[in-house]
């Protein structure tokens, strides 16, 4: 399942015959994240990001980038609140970036925009697109210079990580998750840096890896691992607030659906990160 199809239901090349009367409403409204378990994430977002989410890598057709997680269930975004809101300190670029990604078109790159976003208006609400000469406003120039930083660090990112599958840091890993009354289940899907293999590696390679900062990001990943006890508190309180807010009915029908699922990072964080659709 496509990431950009999760979260990007209708994006299209922004241009001034389209969008010369459009203007962009921000909210702090993430509702569009439901049902996406896990996204992209760039190295450079390790050191904020790392105290938040567990950092794991995915593997993606030839290569494997990082992701944070954001569930233990398919379709489930435990950062996302009931009115919508982000419960986290950093939220991942991937996220901020919406509703605007860029498309490669052979050798460019397009700026394209969610038009089902909720923001998205032809009323005057917000930031226009198209000043009225039909020349791009300054807003959507801040926009294009961070999708640009973005996908400067996608490279940068990617570099990083064929570096671990050159040195075959890289290994499958499974969380457990046991919520009490016998209800177990496994994320898997992803990928988790060995320790006893990092440790083996020569000290020329360390002294490198630690020179260009790769090594911090490392031990910032493996840190992280730790959160996924905070998501499984997340998900503990999360199925106390369904439970006392369910009617008998609810409770006798969902009974059965109630037993957790083994789960799968999703093929969210499987995407590139350059393509809206």
């Amino acid at each position: 399942m496509s990431t950009q199809l999760l979260i990007y239901r209708s994006a299209v090349p922004v241009t001034g015959a389209r969008h010369f009367d459009c203007s962009i409403e921000a909210r702090q409204d993430y509702a569009f994240s439901s049902e996406v378990n896990s996204v992209p994430l760039m190295a450079v977002e390790f050191p904020l990001a790392a105290s938040e989410y567990p950092i794991v890598f995915v593997a993606s057709e030839n290569e494997v980038l990082p992701a944070v997680i954001l569930g233990l269930r398919d379709k489930q975004n435990l950062y996302l609140t009931e009115t919508g809101s982000w419960d986290a300190r950093y939220v991942p670029a991937f996220v901020r970036r919406y509703p605007f990604v860029f498309s490669k078109d052979e050798d460019r790159f397009l700026l394209c925009i969610d038009e089902r976003f909720e923001g998205f208006n032809r009323e005057g609400r917000g930031e226009r697109l198209f000043d009225q000469e039909g020349k791009p406003t300054q807003y959507v120039e801040n926009v294009l210079k961070f999708l640009q930083d973005y996908q400067a660090h996608f490279h940068r990112t990617q570099a990083f990580c064929a570096k671990l599958k050159e040195l075959e840091l890289l290994e499958p890993m499974q969380a457990q998750v046991s919520l009490g009354a016998g209800n177990q289940f496994s994320l898997s899907g992803f990928m988790a840096v060995d320790r006893a293999k990092l440790k083996a590696l020569s000290g020329e390679t360390l002294q490198a890896l630690a020179q260009t900062d790769e090594l911090e990001l490392l031990y910032l990943h493996l840190n992280s691992m730790r959160i996924f006890d905070r998501l499984k508190d997340r998900l503990g309180r999360q199925q106390m607030k369904d439970t006392a807010s369910a009617t008998p009915d609810d409770e006798a029908e969902g009974r059965s659906a109630a037993s957790p699922k083994r789960g799968r990072a999703s093929e969210a964080a499987k995407e590139p990160a350059d393509a809206p659709a």
